[in-house]
């Protein structure tokens, strides 16, 4: 398999492994969230160290090793984005695999097993047509004050939904215009996601208008932008604008 045809597979069969850990009626909310988390990574891990033996890993279940740093290829992966939602056998939670390559988000897959589904950089498809009143998703729980006041700003309505890769999928597949995050994040919370968005056209950066750079020693990454082509210099004047 070349790289794009690796990561959806990886995807694919975590996110089957996932729902069958949920079904077997044996786990607690609690503990399933740790079981499916590392249940999902080991088969990742193992798979992306046979398959891929020469290029770096980061996963958000794994001790992270400095060595990926000298790397130009790394997979960074988040076995389970969406601990919650999946233990709560909601459909908003997903499996990322990306590749990046001298910190681009270059190919990725993220599946929404929930929803039976594998979206890829490799198989881009034409955007579903905007709403004529933009849709922003923000957090369930915390929504971002700054996406808050941008949505005001701009007549948007808000979504509450659950993991970022969920959030950004459903810009993919138009079910919303705006996905605007200032609440903290880790790279591998949007590496794959951001490849995706990228490969279907959308617009991708952090919130000050900089590229999203992966593979970095610190791998906080704070805030993203994620949205339609039209909606990019609105949204980010306003964020300029609040500070």
């Amino acid at each position: 398999m070349n790289d794009s045809e690796l990561a959806a597979h990886l995807a694919d069969v975590a996110g089957r492994l996932l729902l069958e850990v949920r079904a077997s009626g044996l786990l607690s909310l609690k503990a399933l969230g740790k079981a499916g988390d590392q249940t999902a990574n080991q088969f990742l891990c193992h798979a992306l160290r046979e398959q891929r033996p020469d290029d770096g890993l980061l996963s958000e279940e794994e001790k992270d090793n400095a060595d990926r740093l000298s790397r130009s290829r790394v997979w960074i992966i988040d076995p389970v984005d969406g601990t919650r939602e999946y233990g709560e056998e909601r459909t908003d939670w997903a499996v990322h695999v990306a590749l990046a390559i001298d910190g681009v988000p270059t190919i990725g897959a993220v599946a929404l097993p929930g929803l039976a589904l594998v979206l890829r950089t490799d198989q881009p498809r034409p955007l579903p047509p905007a709403a004529v009143k933009p849709r922003m998703l923000v957090s369930r729980t915390r929504p971002a004050a700054e996406a808050v006041a941008v949505a005001e700003k701009i007549g948007a309505d808000l979504v509450p939904m659950g993991s970022a890769g969920a959030k950004a999928m459903a810009v993919v597949r138009g079910e919303a215009e705006i996905y605007l995050h200032t609440g903290g994040q880790y790279e591998w919370d949007s590496c794959a996601p951001a490849a995706v968005a990228a490969a279907y056209g959308l617009h991708i950066s952090r919130v000050d208008g900089s590229p999203l750079v992966y593979n970095q020693a610190d791998v906080y990454m704070p805030d993203l932008l994620i949205c339609r082509p039209e909606w990019a210099e609105p949204v980010l004047g306003l964020v300029r604008e609040f500070g």
